[in-house]
């Protein structure tokens, strides 16, 4: 790409998007995703959607953000995450993925550019779309497209609707890097992630989401990740190896429902939500 400048609607791809009973099976495995239509194979949960396309996003960016960018960034980090799925989508169907600029807005000091991904099947039908907001810090461009959407909420001291807690341990981060092909230093070793600014290994975000998608899935929809429609959330601090991960959701029966997370006595999902099919 030879622009000097981001600009709404820049497309890259097609990129192929593997699935498959097997690696339905070991993204349940990976994540301790407990419904047994993901665990044997049967059901693509939705947020395997965002694990097989990372490697689309890491090409897509590289390839959409100028180069003059990313030489002037420190590092980046994934800020927010929105799904939305179109129909129930199989195992073994065909599919691909375009991706293209949505936005992007100067932050401070850093800089919010938004993905927008579209899952088309072998129909080139739309199946889902993604929106995937990366923080490039310390760099900067012009704005360019619409606003994302705001999905800020505050629990104001409520008691959450339902609640779920889950071990994140090493053998958690392994298993989903394996999965993902994501293998950072900074997962694994205690140097590698005060490089990174944090004190300690951590989970990757898309794992995180995963986990608590899953409670929302087993709390709220009776265990079907069929039912999940829509998700969206903010990543606000990475959850610590070792470390339990609570997910708490707000809302009544029907939702849509609302979700926070902590672990370790920070907030690490800010601004959650969860749709189900009605």
């Amino acid at each position: 790409m030879t622009s000097t400048i981001l600009r709404a609607g820049d497309r890259a791809g097609p990129y192929a998007l593997p699935l498959g009973p097997d690696l339905v099976r070991h993204f349940a495995e990976a994540t301790g995703d407990h419904s047994p239509m993901v665990r044997d194979g049967r059901t693509v949960p939705p947020c395997l959607l965002a694990t097989s396309t990372f490697r689309a996003q890491y090409a897509a960016i590289k390839e959409l953000v100028p180069e003059r960018i990313f030489a002037t960034a420190r590092s980046g980090v994934h800020g927010e995450h929105e799904l939305l799925v179109h129909r129930a989508i199989g195992p073994d169907e065909s599919l691909h993925v375009f991706v293209e600029t949505h936005s992007a807005r100067p932050s401070g000091e850093n800089l919010r550019v938004t993905l927008r991904h579209l899952i088309l099947d072998a129909d080139d039908d739309l199946v889902a779309e993604q929106w995937w907001t990366t923080v490039l810090l310390g760099t900067t461009a012009e704005p360019t497209g619409p606003e994302p959407p705001d999905y800020s909420f505050s629990p104001d001291g409520s008691a959450p609707y339902r609640h779920a807690e889950v071990l994140v341990d090493e053998v958690m981060a392994r298993r989903y890097a394996e999965l993902s092909g994501d293998f950072s230093e900074h997962h694994f070793s205690v140097e590698a992630a005060r490089r990174s600014g944090f004190e300690a290994p951590f989970l990757h975000g898309l794992c995180t989401m995963a986990l608590c998608v899953d409670a929302a899935t087993a709390q709220v929809a009776d265990g079907d990740p069929g039912r999940i429609r829509r998700v969206a959330l903010r990543f606000a601090t990475p959850v610590f190896l070792g470390e339990r991960l609570r997910v708490e959701l707000f809302g009544v029966p029907g939702g849509p429902f609302r979700f926070e997370a902590g672990g370790g006595g920070s907030t690490v999902i800010r601004n959650g939500l969860v749709e189900l099919v009605r």
